[in-house]
């Protein structure tokens, strides 16, 4: 357990594992806790770098405004404090944001860039139908029961959740056990609603692995085509089906695309 003082914040970091180095960067609405099933499996050959997005777990959260560009400099101050120059880098959602400008922004730390169910944001961005992101993340009080079936609704597909209706409960007690500051929430809301790196993407020069579910309802995994489309060489891996939380229903599928795409860049 460590922290950090990065631009008027306390930022919470960790590290597990042993070999090169993965910075993981979690979305909108989660601290870095929910990487649990994702990091044992990294750590056998990797070591991982994780952070609570200011706002988040055990992170201060400061009066706004945020920006993603903000964020970007948290995560590049974990590097810092990790000791790591250069690093391959995977974000999520919101995560995904953080590490396309992490690596406009800070190229030289940024060895490879796995962007997860994530968009370039900006006009262009393709709005997925429905009303999963407001329902998930209206900023009116909610009760953990609410707010963990808005949730479970919005990041799962709905086969998955028919053939485990239990992730509505364990999501409702997750919310009770931590409770989302609608405050905080709001400030990283307006960074997510400014984000536009569409322009610039092809100033991207590492290798890219872009990966999402083709029945995400929060980012339509057609703004990841855009990615793969506007990144110079950049791969796209669209795993079908799964929903938002991509790497929690199709885990195995999901850490062969990455391993590949490691094991790819460490040939070159």
């Amino acid at each position: 357990m460590a922290f950090l003082q990065n631009q008027g914040a306390r930022i919470y970091w960790d590290e597990q594992g042993s070999g090169d180095p993965i910075l993981l960067i979690m979305g909108l609405g989660y601290p870095s806790y929910l990487w649990h099933r994702t990091r044992p499996a990294f750590n056998k050959r990797y070591r991982t770098i994780a952070l609570d997005n200011r706002g988040t777990g055990q992170s201060d959260a400061p009066a706004g405004p945020y920006s993603i560009a903000l964020m970007a400099s948290d995560a590049a101050a974990a590097l810092d404090a990790a000791g790591i120059e250069r690093a391959h880098v995977f974000g999520l959602s919101m995560g995904g944001m953080i590490a396309q400008e992490l690596a406009l922004r800070h190229p030289a730390k940024v060895r490879s860039l796995v962007l997860g169910c994530t968009t370039p944001g900006g006009p262009r961005e393709i709005r997925a139908e429905g009303n999963a992101l407001a329902a998930a993340y209206s900023l009116q009080p909610m009760s953990a029961e609410e707010r963990g079936a808005a949730l479970a609704q919005a990041v799962y597909s709905k086969g998955h959740l028919a053939r485990h209706p239990e992730i509505v409960a364990a999501m409702i007690e997750a919310r009770r056990q931590r409770p989302i500051d609608p405050v905080a929430l709001g400030h990283r809301m307006k960074a997510l609603s400014a984000h536009d790196t569409y322009d610039r993407l092809p100033n991207i020069s590492c290798p890219t692995l872009v990966i999402t579910g083709k029945d995400d309802a929060l980012i339509s995994w057609e703004n990841s085509r855009l990615l793969a489309e506007r990144i110079p060489g950049a791969t796209l891996e669209v795993l079908d089906p799964a929903g938002h939380c991509f790497w929690l229903e199709r885990p195995e599928d999901a850490r062969a695309a990455m391993v590949r795409f490691f094991r790819s860049i460490n040939r070159e």
